[in-house]
């Protein structure tokens, strides 16, 4: 349940950094350049430049906590009682593995003497 909550929040924040990005003008225009044309620091066109860029930064630093912190809710079905795969899989094949009931182990002697 929680781990829904996480990917519901990562995809919001997501979404968000998206169209904060997009606003922005990578020469410095964006959304303020269409609100005056030329960087004011008094009209507020400086104050929407720097509200995209501290809104950027705040929501890529947001969408990085919640990727981390998601990963402590991934349901888990760990339980002392379970083997691994691997030891499931040697168990099995030694049930089916049918050994022979002696061994040879004498050496082989020359006959021709």
């Amino acid at each position: 349940m929680s781990y829904t909550i996480f990917l519901i929040l990562i995809f919001i924040v997501a979404v968000l950094l998206i169209l904060v990005i997009m606003v922005q003008n990578p020469k410095g225009g964006g959304l303020s350049s269409s609100f005056g044309g030329s960087t004011q620091t008094m009209g507020g066109v400086q104050n929407t430049t720097n509200f995209l860029d501290k809104s950027t930064w705040t929501l890529a630093t947001i969408l990085l906590a919640l990727i981390l912190l998601s990963n402590f809710a991934i349901p888990r079905n760990y339980t002392a009682d379970t083997k691994s795969e691997t030891e499931n899989i040697v168990n099995q094949r030694d049930e089916n593995f049918d050994a022979p009931a002696t061994l040879d182990t004498t050496t082989p002697t020359d006959s021709t003497k």
